[in-house]
């Protein structure tokens, strides 16, 4: 094989292996008396953890066919990279935005070697489990993956019945096979302090609430929200009206930092905000400064204004310190009339908050809405019962700062990105968002499909998750531009058009070695271009944010970032450029596009091969 030849030659090989099970190594070198013949002995186990080996009953916890075939697919190394679309992308040399097309299995994947540990929070809204459609992700349960694998003790009847399992619709064990890699995958890449929000109806929902304690553990879960998703519900024979679905919500860690977040005002609320100085902070109420708990030490003062008047303290103290009541008065946002201090509470720095929001999610977009923001950019019925964009929005905005990560591995319709873009232009953060979304096929016939053709895009949902992201972004810089063009506003008011650019990258097939007959070897290489070959080597290698620009040093040969050569094509290079780089910084090279020359051989031990 190709990378064995680099690696008996002496080379340092980088993304040869697939995940590795952290935990088994972990194992084999702090407790080496756990592993015997490649078993783990579980009373050995227990003996070191402290806990009691004579227990005779089974612990609790979620099984399901296909479990083991499940967890050894997320250890699989993925046979797919990536393939820069520059047609479909948008401000490519800008954004810190991407959109994968592909399996989002091999998505999640590739993103690993640079995200693990970065993406602040995760949204998705994976297909439910019901019995209209069976699921477009091809997930393999056989005995030929089942050998791929290494699953080698699987029975006939084990074979049975995962096919029985998996091809009934509405499999509990099919759907939970399908869902479990991508949540060990999902749980590998959130930060410490990171949260997880899964949409799902009452199909699935307890199944997922035990894999989900697996997967992040039962001391992670955070909560379970119940959204009303439309008001009227959906008849079903036998059974109330159906109008709400679930969101859970896990934590990576103890770590995370939740904000409060807020139902909007009741209408009685805000007539109270009536008043308005014209000083162009818009409309407030008054809120008396007097403390209504129990005094203390530090707000028990008379207070001094600006004109040297003296305001005696209130029988219960103030409801702050006095250098705060200070700064309030310097900047005018006291009323000194009268017999009380009273606090100017502006209208539009609360416009937000009210009661704070609890489990129960009544009070933001139905999904009739998220159909309508869909509709009035690409036209109606191009996509059906998309989230709206608040939902995602109010999600987001328990966990996420100004600039963190967020991923959504069932783009869909887009909403994610969408709503990304929509908190950064009302409060000027820099959040990025990275979404996925496989090339389902859209059927002749329905609007979706004419719609692609309308617009020259392949029929497939990622190009309807792609366009909306699009005409959404367009729409954003379109309302910045007019607002910012009002006269009367001054310049440090002005909003700053967000990163509404995002780089697509299609999932190809990697290059294999294929072995004929009669023993020859031969590579299989897809059609990836050369700059496409260098961001497969940024996603692989891991040190370097891939949705940075390289730097070209030698068109279709050397790309930097930073002090990081990323060489394709090395058999062009000169002995000459290779020291150039070599003394510059750490080099890596394309092992596909590289051979064993002589000049490769000179400075083996300064580069890294790449696969």
């Amino acid at each position: 094989m190709m990378e064995q030849e680099f690696i008996e030659a002496g080379y340092t090989v980088v993304g040869t292996k697939g995940n590795e099970n952290k935990l088994l190594s972990f194992l084999k070198e702090h407790y080496p008396s756990i592993i015997k013949d490649n078993e783990i002995n579980l009373n050995e186990l227990k003996d070191i953890a402290g806990l009691p080996i004579d227990e005779k009953v089974n612990g609790y916890g979620l099984n399901f066919v296909g479990r083991n075939f499940a967890r050894a697919k997320y250890a699989q190394k993925t046979g797919k990279e990536l393939f820069l679309n520059t047609t479909l992308s948008k401000e490519i040399d800008a954004t810190e935005n991407l959109v994968l097309k592909g399996d989002n299995l091999d998505s999640l994947k590739i993103l690993k070697n640079y995200y693990t540990g970065k993406i602040k929070c995760i949204y998705i809204d994976p297909p439910y489990n019901t019995t209209s459609d069976e699921f477009v992700y091809p997930d393999k349960f056989d005995k030929e993956e089942a050998e791929v694998l290494g699953l080698v003790n699987l029975s006939e009847s084990d074979y049975d019945r995962m096919d029985f399992s998996f091809k009934t619709k509405k499999s509990h064990n099919g759907w939970l096979a399908f869902m479990y890699p991508r949540l060990l995958l999902a749980r590998d890449l959130l930060s410490k302090d990171g949260v997880i929000f899964i949409s799902i109806d009452d199909n699935e929902q307890a199944n997922l609430k035990l894999l989900c304690d697996d997967v992040f553990g039962e001391e992670n879960f955070v909560n379970k929200i119940v959204w009303k998703k439309n008001s009227s519900g959906k008849t079903v024979t036998e059974k109330y009206p159906e109008n709400i679905d679930y969101l859970l919500m896990y934590s990576k860690s103890q770590d995370k930092v939740l904000r409060n977040i807020y139902k909007p005002l009741a209408e009685s609320t805000k007539k109270m905000y009536s008043k308005d100085d014209g000083d162009g902070r818009g409309k407030y109420r008054l809120y008396p400064l007097q403390k209504t708990g129990g005094p203390g030490p530090e707000t028990t003062y008379d207070y001094i204004d600006n004109s040297g008047k003296i305001w005696k303290c209130p029988e219960k103290g103030w409801r702050m310190v006095k250098e705060k009541l200070k700064a309030l008065e310097n900047d005018n946002r006291l009323v000194l009339d009268g017999k009380s201090l009273n606090e100017k509470a502006y209208w539009n720095e609360r416009d937000n908050e009210g009661q704070i929001a609890d489990t129960l999610w009544d009070d933001i977009a139905e999904n009739n809405v998220g159909t309508s923001e869909v509709d009035s950019l690409v036209g109606k019925g191009i996509f059906t019962n998309p989230k709206p964009t608040e939902l995602i929005r109010r999600c987001i905005n328990t966990i996420i700062q100004p600039n963190d990560i967020i991923l959504d591995f069932f783009a869909g319709s887009g909403t994610t990105g969408h709503a990304v873009m929509q908190l950064n232009a009302e409060d000027g953060g820099n959040r990025k968002f990275i979404l996925c979304q496989i090339d389902e096929p859209i059927k002749k016939g329905k609007p979706a499909y004419q719609f692609c053709i309308d617009n020259n895009l392949p029929p497939v949902i990622s190009s309807i998750t792609i366009e909306r992201l699009k005409r959404a972004g367009e729409k954003i810089e379109k309302e910045i531009e007019a607002e910012n063009d009002n006269v009367s506003m001054f310049d440090e008011y002005k909003k700053q058009v967000p990163d509404t650019g995002f780089k697509v990258f299609d999932s190809v097939e990697a290059p294999k070695l294929e072995v004929d007959e009669k023993g020859q070897i031969s590579i299989t290489f897809n059609e990836c271009d050369d700059l496409s070959r260098i961001y497969n080597m940024i996603f692989t290698v891991g040190l370097d944010e891939p949705t940075q620009v390289p730097e070209i040093v030698m068109e279709n040969c050397i790309y930097k970032i930073g002090n990081h050569y990323y060489i394709t094509n090395s058999e062009k290079i000169s002995s000459d450029d290779f020291a150039k780089v070599i003394r510059s910084g750490k080099v890596f090279i394309d092992g596909w596009t590289a051979s064993l020359n002589g000049t490769l051989q000179n400075y083996k031990e300064d580069l890294k091969i790449v696969f």
